[in-house]
C-alpha cells in the first residue's frame, strides 16, 4: 500500500525558504562556498525534474537536510575520483610513470571491451565523467538501483579481468 502523494508548495518557494539551510549545510560538509552553491542548486534542478521522494512521515525540513547531507557526500565523492583522474599538466610526469599509466589505460579500455554493454556504460559514466547515481539513472533510464548493482558487478567483472590477464593496478 503506498503512502498518499505530499503536496508540496511550488519548487521556487521551496527554494527562497529553505536556500539559505541548505546552502549552510552544503558549506559545512564540502567546505567551500561555491562548490556548496553547485550542490545546492543541483539538488534543487533534480527535485525540478522529478518527484522527490517525500513521503510526509517527517518535516520536509528534515528530509532537505538529509537529503543536502547525502548530495554533499556524494559530490565529495565524485570531487575525489575527478582528483585522482585528473592529472596537473605543470607538473610533469616521468617517462615510468607515463608509460605505465598509457599501458593500465590500455589493459583497462581493453577490460571493458569484453564486459556488457550496461556495465560499461555505467562504469564509464560514475568512474570516468564523475556522473552521480541518479544523474546515471536518469541518462540511462533505469532505476537507481540498477545503476548500483551494475555499477558493483561491472567493478567486479573489470578486477577480475584484469586479473585474469596479470594486469590487475
Amino acid at each position: 500500500m503506498h503512502a498518499a502523494a505530499i503536496d508540496l508548495p511550488p519548487l521556487t518557494q521551496l527554494y527562497n525558504e529553505h536556500r539559505a539551510r541548505a546552502l549552510a549545510i552544503a558549506r559545512r560538509i564540502v567546505g567551500d562556498a561555491d562548490d556548496a552553491e553547485d550542490v545546492v542548486q543541483d539538488v534543487f534542478a533534480r527535485l525540478a525534474w522529478r518527484s522527490p521522494g517525500y513521503g510526509g512521515r517527517a518535516a520536509w525540513t528534515t528530509w532537505l537536510h538529509r537529503v543536502m547531507v547525502n548530495s554533499s557526500i556524494n559530490w565529495l565523492r565524485a570531487r575525489k575520483r575527478r582528483e585522482r583522474l585528473s592529472h596537473d599538466p605543470s607538473e610533469p610526469l616521468s617517462p615510468e610513470r607515463q608509460a605505465m599509466g598509457t599501458q593500465m589505460e590500455r589493459h583497462f579500455t581493453a577490460a571493458l571491451e569484453d564486459i556488457n554493454e550496461q556495465q560499461r556504460q555505467v562504469l564509464y559514466l560514475r568512474e570516468v565523467r564523475g556522473l552521480t547515481y541518479p544523474e546515471i539513472a536518469r541518462l540511462l533510464r533505469i532505476p537507481e538501483g540498477t545503476v548500483k548493482s551494475t555499477l558493483h558487478r561491472a567493478r567486479q567483472r573489470t578486477f577480475e579481468l584484469l586479473e585474469e590477464r596479470g594486469q590487475r593496478p
